[in-house]
């Protein structure tokens, strides 16, 4: 099942998405799936980010081949940090390349979207608190990374993190997906899920020994080799298996 996020003749809401026809929801589908009724034509409404979270939860040098493109050893437990709210945007918005940066890049990464308040939740139960799956870019400004040694700001600016086109509830193996970006139709990264050095189940019950997880929030999975720089006016589409593709445009910053 895929569920979409939608703005509408000033409204949105959620809705549930099938073939070209999105079936409106009565309340947040972490609350109920229950349809209105009605049945709006796809190429009718505008999609947002699949969901509100409250936080992105976001891993460092996930994959194998990540840490050793960057020298860095494979971590020995999984390396997070967080993405405020106000960063998420949706498919077809505009990623902002800040002044602030010179050189902000892509990261094609799997989502995970929790689906009830998870605390304390143990590995072979993780499962039972995800909701679904979305596409992310951790669009990062690479040169502030660097500068910092934190994550914060150069993770932390508007649009940078994009998430969608929707969430697919239905991934039998979220270990075993493909997952790409491209940039302006060329192919940057070429991964699969099978790569991360810690899974999805193991990510949701270690995070949820940290901090609380709520309904809409993601995990961020980490992105694999190959990750590089966006110029303004660029195309970046992230592609996950089973999901779709999550495309959005570089944009200057304006207003300064």
């Amino acid at each position: 099942m895929r569920i979409v996020r939608f703005s509408r003749e000033g409204r949105q809401g959620y809705g549930v998405l099938t073939g070209e026809q999105v079936f409106p929801l009565w309340d947040s589908p972490f609350k109920d799936l229950v349809q209105t009724g009605e049945v709006l034509p796809l190429e009718e409404v505008r999609l947002l980010a699949p969901c509100q979270p409250s936080k992105i939860v976001a891993l460092g040098l996930n994959y194998r081949d990540h840490a050793q493109e960057f020298g860095r050893p494979v971590p020995d437990e999984p390396l997070i940090f967080l993405k405020p709210s106000t960063a998420v945007i949706g498919p077809e918005e505009g990623i902002i390349y800040p002044r602030m940066s010179r050189r902000v890049d892509y990261e094609a990464e799997l989502g995970v979207v929790i689906g009830k308040t998870a605390r304390h939740v143990p590995e072979e139960k993780a499962f039972d608190y995800i909701f679904g799956y979305t596409c992310v870019n951790d669009v990062t400004a690479r040169d502030l990374q660097k500068k910092d040694g934190l994550f914060t700001r150069a993770k932390g600016f508007d649009t940078f993190a994009p998430l969608g086109p929707w969430i697919e509830t239905e991934i039998p193996d979220p270990d075993h997906l493909t997952v790409e970006a491209f940039v302006d139709g060329k192919r940057r990264q070429h991964s699969t899920t099978g790569h991360m050095v810690f899974g999805v189940a193991y990510l949701v019950s270690f995070i949820s020994r940290i901090m609380t997880l709520l309904p809409g929030d993601v995990i961020a999975t980490g992105t694999p080799a190959g990750v590089g720089p966006l110029q303004i006016g660029d195309v970046v589409e992230i592609r996950v298996e089973g999901i779709g593709t999550l495309r959005n445009q570089v944009v200057a910053e304006e207003g300064l």
